[in-house]
C-alpha cells in the first residue's frame, strides 16, 4: 500500500494535462435517454465514498478529504427538501469503504485508513438512523478496502476489494446472528468494482487490478440457490471506480476511469436481452462516486472529476 497515494497524486497531475472524458461505446438510446438534474451540492467534497438509501434519503460517508486523508463525516439528503445535513460521523474515518441498507438500518464494511500508506480495514458498523448513532459489530474475515457489497435475502454479501493485492473474495455477514462465513468467491480477483441485486441474484460488474494495472468489463452473476458464478455481458468498456443501482428492473452504470481518462457514460443493462445500452451521459464526469435509487430517481452525489484525485461535491440525478 506504501505510496499508492503518491501515485495517484502523481498521476492526477498529469491527467490534468491529459485527461480526456470518454462517452460510452454502447448503442445510444435516443428515443428514451433518460434526464439529468443538478441539486444542491453536498457540504463537503469527497471521493471514494460509500452511498446508500435509507429511509427514503440518501446518505453519503466517509472518503477523502481535502489532503488525501480519510474522512469520518456522513452526511444525508432529503430529496423532499433538497437539503444536506450532518450525522453522526463513522467511528473510524476511512475511504473506499462500502454500504448497504438493510430493515431500516445501514452497514459500513472495509475501507482504507492512512494517507501514503492505505491500511486495509476489516471493521462492520452498523447505523441506526433514528438514534443516529453507531455501533461495531463482527470483523469481517477479510480486511479490505474498495470493495462492494449488496443485501440479498436478508444478508449482506462483501465482494471483492484489495490489500496489497486484488481479492476474489466473497464473504457474507448475517445480522441475525453477527456471523459471517465464506461463499464461493468471484470468478475475477478485483477492486473499485460495483456489485448490485437484481432478481434474486447478484451482479459484480467492472473494477480493476491496479490504477495502471488490467481494467474489467467482466459481468459475473451469483446465484445464492447453488453457491455458483457465471458470465454475464460485459462492460462496454472495462473500467474502474464506477457506480451502480437498479431502477424498473434494470441495472444502470456510471462513470468510472482509466489512467488519464474519465468517463461521463451512463449505461442501462436490460437482462430480458442481456444487452447494454447508452442514455443520457452524466453532466460531471466522475469516478469514486456512489449510487442510491429514491422513487423514479438515482442519486450520484461526489466522486472524483479527473483521474486519480480530484474531489467533488457535486449531486446530480438521472431519472430514465
Amino acid at each position: 500500500m506504501i505510496g499508492r497515494l503518491a501515485l495517484l497524486a502523481t498521476a492526477a497531475t498529469l491527467g490534468g494535462c491529459i485527461a480526456a472524458t470518454t462517452p460510452s461505446r454502447a448503442p445510444a438510446d435516443d428515443r428514451a435517454p433518460g434526464t439529468w438534474v443538478v441539486l444542491v451540492p453536498m457540504t463537503s467534497a469527497r471521493q471514494e465514498i460509500a452511498v446508500v438509501e435509507a429511509g427514503g434519503k440518501v446518505y453519503a460517508i466517509g472518503g477523502f478529504g481535502d489532503a488525501y486523508e480519510p474522512v469520518g463525516t456522513v452526511e444525508v439528503y432529503d430529496p423532499a427538501a433538497n437539503r444536506w445535513e450532518a450525522r453522526t460521523p463513522l467511528p473510524i474515518p476511512v475511504h473506499h469503504p462500502a454500504a448497504v441498507s438493510l430493515d431500516g438500518k445501514i452497514y459500513v464494511l472495509g475501507g482504507f485508513t492512512g494517507r501514503l500508506a492505505q491500511v486495509p480495514q476489516d471493521s462492520l458498523f452498523e447505523y441506526n438512523p433514528l438514534a443516529n448513532a453507531w455501533r461495531q459489530l463482527a470483523s469481517m474475515p477479510t480486511p479490505r478496502g474498495a470493495l462492494a457489497a449488496a443485501a440479498l435475502g436478508g444478508t449482506i454479501h462483501a465482494l471483492g476489494g484489495s490489500q496489497d493485492r486484488p481479492l476474489n473474495a466473497h464473504e457474507i455477514y448475517d445480522p441475525t446472528t453477527d456471523r459471517w462465513t465464506a461463499r464461493n468467491p468471484m470468478p475475477t480477483a478485483r477492486d473499485h468494482l460495483a456489485v448490485v441485486t437484481l432478481g434474486g441474484k447478484l451482479y459484480a460488474i467492472g473494477g480493476r487490478q491496479s490504477f495502471f494495472g488490467d481494467k474489467y468489463a467482466n459481468v459475473e452473476i451469483y446465484d445464492p440457490a447453488t453457491d455458483s458464478w457465471r458470465i454475464g455481458s460485459p462492460l462496454p468498456v472495462g473500467r474502474g471506480g464506477i457506480a451502480a443501482a437498479v431502477l424498473n428492473e434494470r441495472i444502470f452504470v456510471f462513470g468510472g476511469e482509466l489512467p488519464f481518462r474519465i468517463f461521463n457514460a451512463t449505461e442501462m443493462y436490460d437482462p430480458a436481452g442481456a444487452t447494454w445500452v447508452a442514455k443520457a451521459a452524466m453532466p460531471t464526469p466522475r469516478h469514486g462516486m456512489g449510487a442510491a435509487v429514491v422513487g423514479k430517481r438515482i442519486y450520484l452525489p461526489g466522486g472524483a472529476t479527473q483521474p486519480g484525485p480530484g474531489r467533488t461535491n457535486v449531486l446530480e440525478a438521472y431519472e430514465p
